[in-house]
Parts: C-alpha cells; sequence; structure tokens
C-alpha cells in the first residue's frame, strides 16, 4: 500500500467565532492510500480543545506510516491510534479504498439508505443581537439555524434571531459557554422562542450538574462525548449526544457509538470540526442515522473541493459519484 499525508490550509468566508476561538482557517491532514491503481482519501481536522493541531495529527499518521503500508485493516486502527482527527483522516481514507476495491458503495457496505437532509446553517457568535439576525435573515434558504453562543445576551440574541426567521427551527450550541445558573435561568425563555434543542451549555468535565436535572430543551453532549468510551456517563446528563467523526476518530467508531447511543434511548446528532467536502460525506453516512444534521462545514469556505457535496435549498445531498465511498 502507497501511503501518501500532507497538510491543507482553506480560508475561511469570514473569522468563525465560537466561546473562546476565533477561527480564520480550517487546517486539515489528508490521507491517501493507494494499491494496484485503487486510490481511498480521507481528511482529518484537529479537535481543538483536545489541543490537537494539523501537525500533530500529521506525526500520528506518520507513525504508523509502516503498519499502513503492510496492508493496516480499519480494525487494527482503532487500537493503533487514539480517538481524534488523526484516526478519521486514516479510517475514512480505508473506508474509501475498500469501497473502490469491492466495488462496493458505503451504503452497501454498511447497509444504510442514503437520502438528502435538512442541514443546520450555523451563526457564529457576532458583537450585536442584530449582526445575528441579520446573518439569520440571509440564510433565508435554511430552515434549521443553528446558534452559537456564550454568556453574553443569550436570550436577547435568540429573540433577535426568532424574530427575524419565525419560520426556521433554531438550535443552540453554547461550546461549553454557560454555567448551570445561566443555564437555568435561559431554557425557559428558549423554550418560549421554540429553541428545539441546547448542545454542550456546560464545560466539558464540569458537567455533573446535569444529573438528574430536567430540562424543558432537550439537552445534547458534543464536547461532553468524544466516543463510546465516554457514553456512559453522557448517558446520565444529556438527551441526545452530537457525532463527530474527528471526535470519535473515524467512520468506524461513529457507527459504533450512534447504535449504542440509539440502543441507549437517546436521540443523535451528527455534527462537523469545519471541513471540506472530504469530511462531509463519511459523516453524511452517519447523518442517515440522525434527528439533527449540521453538516454546513464547506458553507463557511471560500472554496471547496470540486465535485463534492451538494447543498441545495437547504439540504445537503449524497455525495456526486466517485468522490467518496
Amino acid at each position: 500500500m502507497r501511503v501518501s499525508v500532507h497538510r491543507e490550509s482553506w480560508p475561511m468566508l469570514a473569522p468563525f467565532v465560537i466561546t473562546g476561538h476565533v477561527f480564520d482557517s480550517l487546517e486539515s491532514v489528508v490521507v491517501t492510500l493507494e494499491q494496484d491503481g485503487v486510490v481511498g482519501r480521507g481528511e482529518g481536522v484537529p479537535v481543538y480543545y483536545l489541543d490537537e493541531d494539523a501537525p500533530g495529527l500529521l506525526e500520528q499518521i506518520e507513525a504508523i506510516r509502516p503498519a499502513l503500508e503492510a496492508g493496516l485493516t480499519r480494525d487494527a486502527l482503532q487500537d493503533l491510534l487514539p480517538a481524534g482527527g488523526a484516526r478519521n483522516a486514516v479510517d475514512c481514507a480505508l473506508w474509501d479504498i475498500e469501497t473502490r476495491k469491492t466495488g462496493k458503495s458505503i451504503w452497501e457496505l454498511t447497509g444504510i439508505k442514503p437520502a438528502p437532509r435538512k442541514t443546520a446553517y450555523t451563526l457564529g457568535i457576532q458583537e450585536k443581537p442584530e449582526m445575528m439576525a441579520a446573518q439569520a435573515a440571509a440564510a433565508k434558504g435554511y430552515s434549521l439555524i443553528k446558534v452559537k453562543l456564550n454568556d453574553v445576551d443569550p436570550v436577547e440574541r435568540v429573540a433577535a434571531i426568532r424574530k427575524a426567521r419565525p419560520d426556521a427551527e433554531i438550535i443552540i450550541d453554547a461550546n461549553q459557554g454557560f454555567t448551570i445558573d445561566l443555564l437555568k435561568s435561559v431554557l425557559i425563555p428558549f423554550a418560549e422562542l421554540g429553541v428545539a434543542m441546547v448542545e454542550q451549555p456546560l464545560p466539558r468535565g464540569d458537567d455533573a450538574a446535569l444529573e438528574g436535572f430536567v430540562s424543558p430543551i432537550p439537552l445534547c453532549a458534543d464536547e461532553s462525548c468524544l466516543h463510546r468510551g465516554e457514553l456512559a456517563t453522557a448517558l446520565k446528563r444529556y438527551d441526545m449526544i452530537n457525532i463527530k467523526l474527528d471526535k470519535t476518530g473515524g467512520l468506524t467508531e461513529a457507527l459504533a457509538l450512534a447504535q449504542a447511543a440509539r440502543q441507549a434511548g437517546k436521540g443523535l446528532m451528527v455534527g462537523n470540526m469545519l471541513g471540506t467536502s472530504l469530511s462531509m460525506a463519511p459523516a453524511f453516512v452517519i447523518a442517515q442515522l440522525c434527528d439533527f444534521v449540521d453538516l454546513d462545514g464547506p458553507l463557511n469556505l471560500k472554496s471547496d473541493l470540486p465535485t463534492g457535496m451538494v447543498y441545495s435549498g437547504g439540504t445537503v445531498k449524497t455525495p456526486q459519484s466517485g468522490f467518496w465511498g
């Protein structure tokens, strides 16, 4: 097996602001595998709150190059690299090359039926509520709006967005930016504004206060549930699990996490750490199993890979033939 690994940088359309972070570009690592003229690709994005970065992902992948060249399997990969962006890039490349070697699509290999899915359009944090309302109004083609919030005027921001988009379904992502007291104070106003879900309100590792707490709006774990190893704790604190392939370390673990969460009676969401269509394509497999879909990563970039994902009318559609899987 021939192995190629390289870093990529994709400029953002505009600075993307969430609690405690501003992203000016997407930094990723792409793995390309080739065997007997067949090529498979996968993209990994650093999980910023785990202090991952692109050079670190590259180093992890280079460390297992001999195993990859010798024909590493997806099952063996799970024990060779930890969950994170590096394993995601390799895992998705292995899935891609398997589809091409066998002549079976990702849908045939997984037994999942594909269909277009409504995707969220994400609003980053802006200085004033009316600025976020203007963004929401401009995204009129999207019926699902995901609103990034911190602890500054959260209700006022959502109220302004709701006024601008009375038709939209609204979900909230606090990115660990609330305290338990703030969360309790905003949930009723959020419910009155028709908010459908609140994602990761409290910090990872500091959300025990949610055990036994009854929320009027479903609460979703993002940073607090990376993979199945963290599911048992998340089940006691959250109503939903947000699955991101860069967190799980690839599609293989993501599929297993989705099954385990569903068996436990939890709702599912699929999200992204930003990314090109090469990240969204394998995540689209998980999207088929989810209640909420947030795969708008390429829409935040100045450009994307050609012949990638198709976005139309607020939906994301099956990857174009030959792109991935």
